[in-house]
């Protein structure tokens, strides 16, 4: 306490409060209430656990000399707050804001308060941590932040913490689960040198696509050596071409003059891409499989793969398509994960392959669940690959049901395969990548707009302009989504499908700009049908939109359900010259 006062009455006055009480802290408090505003103090279980463990810590590091008063715990050193909602006179916000005030006693405290202590005591055991003291020394988690997820908050002790943009909160002590579990924000990530082993990366495929996601990996490896072997092996069909006045084997000229001349012309590709004619060769060792070629050579092709990969390979399937059959549609990633007795995500987004190429900046989804066996005790997720909680945890596909198949977790020895590899493998100054969970959402997306695509092709080489192309759009994302819906109830989330590059962005680009789109308007504009522009204008390669439509309304129509998705059977019934284009405004009057 300081000295006794006399006012200039002559009357003596309390003492002021001691030093530790003066309003010195209250500069700390103000923007530890800054904090708090962001979520509802008042009910600890609405605060995510990472945010309330930060806060706690920054409380924890004022120093003892600017702190209040003390909370009733064994923790004597810790500040007490009161906290109560205010809301707006027009009603309640939708963000509660919060008021605090100091207290100088502890008897003025509340039950309430020490049950939100008493939880962050459960998260935090540790009493050195609450009171300000440096912790005793432990081992240092080898990564300090995580993408992934399926894992648990970071620890506290790490100095680089990225949170998800998304992250699930709970409401009412209900989660209300995000879309999008992890929206990674940089390519940068830190592996300890304790995995001696690193991630080799083979790209299945060499048409313009395959080519371009090629050239993105190449330089990404080169960049992240502490993270994959710098030499990516790219499986191409050897074919014959002419360059310079003489004929030449296409791996031969992409290895010498580091160009993909028929596929790819102009772009120059990166050294260490290697053009492989053996695909059995090319998949040799690698732990990371890149596939990318038209998906009605997916069965030819996961054939000559099986029993050539590393049972415990995984895969990124780039290919924008479904297997359909008259009893069954499945997933391409699914299906090569099935063959390949694998696990596999897909990649897909507003991505045109030039533009790509040219390095002119775009975005794009990967979705990919990394399976419960694979989970990393860096990842926080218990103990190391195939030894944690998650290697008895069954592995379930997009319908909500056990795979099958037996996974061979990822070795110890190797980064843990997770959201933050894959993104730091693909990310490039003009490839932004995103990473979800709903490989649905992503590989239905990316599938059926081609056939939308192809119906926006018709209506603007018919003459008719921007709203019709619009209208058209509209009718045909519904008919995704409710398509998504009636086969894969248990697992798509719409959200992606409106928010992600891989649904409404892909969506418009496609319709706008894709090839689908050019020459379906081209073979209108010709008089001529599709399938004829698709023999004499794409050099070999097809139009991706014309085999999913016929594959998805045989399926339809096979569950006698054709009639309730009349974009896509509209769409079919003009590939098989059945329909006019002139009919298209006609499913809209009548829906």
């Amino acid at each position: 306490m300081g000295q006794p006062r006399r006012s200039n009455s002559g009357q003596w006055r309390p003492p002021l409060p001691a030093p530790s009480h003066r309003p010195r802290a209250r500069p700390l408090l103000f923007w530890l209430m800054k904090i708090l505003r962001l979520a509802d103090y008042k009910k600890s279980p609405n605060i995510p656990r990472l945010l309330l463990r930060t806060i706690f810590s920054a409380a924890c590091s004022i120093p003892k000399s600017c702190r209040l008063s003390p909370f009733p715990c064994s923790t004597p050193d810790l500040p007490h707050f009161s906290c109560r909602n205010i809301h707006s006179h027009s009603g309640p916000s939708r963000y509660p804001i919060l008021k605090a005030k100091a207290r100088p006693s502890p008897e003025a405290r509340t039950c309430r308060q020490s049950r939100a202590f008493s939880s962050h005591l459960l998260n935090n055991p540790n009493p050195d941590h609450h009171c300000g003291v440096a912790p005793s020394p432990r081992p240092t988690p080898p990564r300090c932040h995580n993408l992934d997820p399926l894992s648990l908050a970071p620890p506290l002790g790490c100095s680089n913490i990225a949170v998800s943009l998304a992250a699930p909160l709970t409401l009412n002590n209900k989660q209300q689960p995000s879309h999008r579990t992890t929206h990674s924000q940089s390519a940068k990530m830190t592996v300890p040198d304790s995995f001696p082993h690193k991630h080799k990366v083979a790209v299945i495929g060499s048409g313009n696509w395959g080519t371009t996601v090629g050239k993105v990996i190449a330089e990404s490896t080169s960049e992240h050596p502490d993270v994959f072997e710098k030499d990516v092996q790219m499986w191409v069909y050897e074919e014959k071409v002419r360059v310079d006045g003489e004929t030449r084997n296409l791996t031969e000229v992409i290895n010498t003059k580091h160009q993909n001349t028929k596929y790819l012309e102009g772009i120059n590709l990166p050294t260490n891409l290697i053009a492989n004619p053996s695909i059995e060769d090319a998949v040799k060792d690698a732990t990371i499989l890149i596939f990318n070629f038209p998906h009605e050579f997916i069965n030819n092709i996961c054939r000559q793969l099986k029993g050539k990969i590393l049972p415990y390979a995984r895969g990124v399937s780039c290919i924008k398509g479904v297997t359909v059959t008259d009893d069954k549609i499945e997933l391409i990633c699914e299906f090569i994960g099935e063959q390949l007795e694998i696990y596999c995500g897909a990649l897909s987004g507003a991505n045109i392959a030039s533009e790509i190429a040219n390095e002119n900046w775009c975005e794009t989804t990967i979705a990919y669940n990394t399976p419960p066996c694979d989970r990393h005790v860096a990842n926080g997720n218990g103990q190391a690959n195939g030894n944690g909680n998650g290697a008895y945890e069954e592995h379930r596909d997009s319908r909500g049901q056990i795979v099958k198949t037996k996974l061979t977790p990822v070795p110890e020895d190797y980064p843990p395969l997770d959201h933050e590899v894959l993104h730091t493998l693909f990310s490039r100054p003009y490839f932004t990548v995103s990473m979800v969970s709903d490989v649905v959402g992503v590989s239905l997306g990316g599938a059926l707009k081609n056939i939308v695509a192809i119906a926006c092709g018709f209506v603007e080489g018919h003459g008719w302009n921007m709203t019709a192309k619009t209208a058209v759009m509209r009718r045909g994302m519904l008919e995704i989504i409710q398509f998504a819906r009636e086969f894969y109830p248990e697992t798509i989330q719409p959200a992606t499908l409106w928010e992600e590059s891989a649904g409404w962005g892909d969506m418009i680009v496609s319709c706008t700009a894709a090839r689908n789109w050019r020459y379906s308007k081209m073979a209108v504009e010709r008089g001529v049908s599709i399938q004829e522009i698709e023999r004499t204008e794409l050099n070999g390669q097809k139009l991706q939109g014309i085999s999913t439509s016929r594959e998805v309304s045989s399926f339809l129509r096979a569950r006698g359900i054709e009639d309730k998705y009349p974009l896509f059977k509209l769409v079919d019934g003009i590939l098989d010259g059945k329909v006019n284009v002139n009919d298209i405004p006609s499913l809209f009057r009548k829906n």
